[in-house]
């Protein structure tokens, strides 16, 4: 599973309830896409085309489990999600809603906006292909990379049913 596209970064210690506020969490998902991340960067949710990378600093997606969050990312068109350090439950999360992540240690330091990135998710490799640098992220184990093969836990189900 490969993915290219745009650099979207953003810093540490983000929690859910700033990637989509309370306030939005209401309505369609389509309509909570239109204000992801909008503290922090409000032409983000305006501007994101499908298969743009969202970058992120340590303790993205910290503080509440709010599965809604990594599906608001998801509906904006985001590719994956590369991060210094995800939250335990965000992390788990993005891969049950069926969005990528990788935990990049150094990352931020090597991206900014607008770079054009490309990421392999089975092996870890990040490649920031504006300033040729190469990073190593930690591949997802294999139960969550079989989750995102099959787009999330709700698809995954029948599956896990059918090998009892």
């Amino acid at each position: 599973m490969k993915v290219h596209g745009r650099c979207w970064k953003f810093g540490d210690n983000i929690p859910t309830d700033q990637i989509v506020r309370v306030d939005r969490a209401l309505g369609t998902m389509e309509e909570m896409a239109k204000h992801v991340l909008e503290n922090y960067n409000p032409d983000f949710a305006r501007e994101v085309k499908p298969g743009d990378i969202l970058v992120a600093g340590k303790h993205f997606g910290q503080s509440s489990g709010r599965a809604v969050a990594p599906k608001a990312i998801k509906a904006t068109g985001v590719s994956i999600v590369i991060v210094e350090y995800a939250a335990r439950l965000f992390y788990r999360n993005a891969f049950e809603v069926g969005l990528p992540l990788l935990e990049c240690p150094g990352i931020c330091g090597g991206v900014d906006d607008g770079d054009i990135l490309s990421a392999d998710i089975e092996t870890g490799v990040v490649v920031n292909e504006t300033k040729g640098i190469r990073f190593q992220a930690k591949p997802a184990a294999p139960f969550l990379m079989e989750m995102l093969k099959a787009g999330g836990l709700i698809e995954m189900a029948p599956r896990l049913a059918d090998k009892e």
